[in-house]
């Protein structure tokens, strides 16, 4: 897996959601709505979910903890240079 573009925008307001995120992977594949979210630990990445129900689930996310890896520190690293 190859993460081609991570664009970064900043979120408008007082929520713990610190900006979203779209990323393409291999030139091919966007994914959008990726959060950057400031929790009691610092920041996290969370994939876009859908509510169902009372429960929200990931409408996608990566398959393996090395994907996961690239992806959130592609993202957190982008992030952190908005900062």
């Amino acid at each position: 897996m190859n993460i081609t573009e991570v664009r970064i925008r900043r979120s408008n307001g007082d929520s713990k959601i610190r900006a979203f995120a779209s990323v393409t992977i291999d030139d091919a594949l966007v994914v959008h709505d990726i959060k950057v979210i400031e929790g009691k630990n610092g920041l996290f990445v969370a994939m876009p979910s859908k509510k169902v129900g009372e429960k929200y689930i990931d409408i996608s996310h990566p398959i393996t903890g090395e994907s996961r890896s690239a992806l959130f520190d592609a993202v957190l690293g982008e992030y952190s240079q908005l900062a």
